[in-house]
């Protein structure tokens, strides 16, 4: 099968990497020469370019840019497509990008591989990414009858398959992904407020794995982070509303004193946490 890719970066060229090595024929397209180039070089494509009518032959493509850039490149790649083939994407978000995809494509199904890294571009891709991962795949209420060929291609990868519809994931991802880099992001400013530079500095020396592992999320890449609140900016506002009920509620417990009940909702959220892990 040829499967086409648009956009070269770690996702992209992680899916290419994959893709390929299972034997299908490969046809990526990015935005610099150079880019396609190290593609080849490093078998993520067998043939890349900067145009996308090389795309013509492919019966799948996986439209893998930044969110802002995803209606706008389906728009440039409608001309070179034939009836029968199949469009999707690898964004975070999926509701206003399957409405207006879906209109300017029949055969465009949302699709979402929940896995990256902190590294960006070709040269950070790599095999097996997506192996144990999420891969949730958001169809327009009309019936899609690529869906089977997308959720084969996600457990081809090791991917695990979702199939719902893009409210239902914005709202997921809400929860899990998008507060959690809004959270994460407060954190590391709340510590930059420190007015004390010997307290500051001796902050910066003494962190390890705990504000490692809490502050990841919010340091990776911001135009991502931006997206993420531009498009799903009701479900993640609902979430970081509910969070800073949550955190009042903490705060009115350490300022009353009442540590029976911190303890209780430490026990409840200690019990609660490994059903979020997968």
């Amino acid at each position: 099968m040829k499967i086409g890719i648009i956009g070269l970066g770690l996702i992209g060229g992680s899916l290419g990497l994959d893709l390929k090595a299972q034997g299908q024929e490969i046809l990526g397209v990015s935005r610099k020469e150079s880019t396609c180039q190290t593609a080849v070089e490093k078998g993520v494509a067998d043939r890349a370019s900067t145009d996308l009518s090389i795309l013509s032959e492919a019966e799948i493509i996986i439209i893998c840019t930044p969110i802002g850039k995803i209606v706008p490149t389906l728009e440039q790649l409608v001309p070179h497509l034939n009836s029968e083939t199949i469009v999707s994407d690898v964004g975070s978000v999926k509701q206003p990008i399957v409405t207006a995809c879906s209109q300017l494509w029949s055969n465009f199904i949302g699709g979402h591989p929940m896995a990256g890294t902190a590294e960006q571009g070709i040269n950070a891709a790599q095999t097996n990414l997506f192996k144990g991962a999420a891969y949730v795949i958001t169809p327009p209420e009309e019936n899609i009858s690529g869906i089977e060929k997308l959720k084969n291609i996600a457990e081809s990868l090791g991917a695990k398959p979702y199939i719902c519809s893009p409210e239902v994931h914005d709202s997921a991802v809400a929860w899990i992904s998008h507060l959690p880099v809004m959270t994460s992001t407060s954190l590391i400013s709340a510590c930059l407020g420190e007015t004390e530079p010997q307290v500051l500095e001796l902050a910066q020396h003494l962190a390890s794995s705990g504000f490692r592992d809490t502050s990841r999320v919010g340091g990776g890449n911001p135009e991502l982070g931006t997206m993420m609140a531009q498009y799903n900016r009701k479900a993640l506002l609902r979430s970081l509303q509910v969070y800073r009920q949550n955190l009042d509620k903490i705060i009115n417990l350490i300022e009353q004193k009442n540590w029976d009940n911190l303890e209780q909702i430490l026990n409840i959220n200690q019990e609660a946490r490994p059903k979020f892990l997968n």
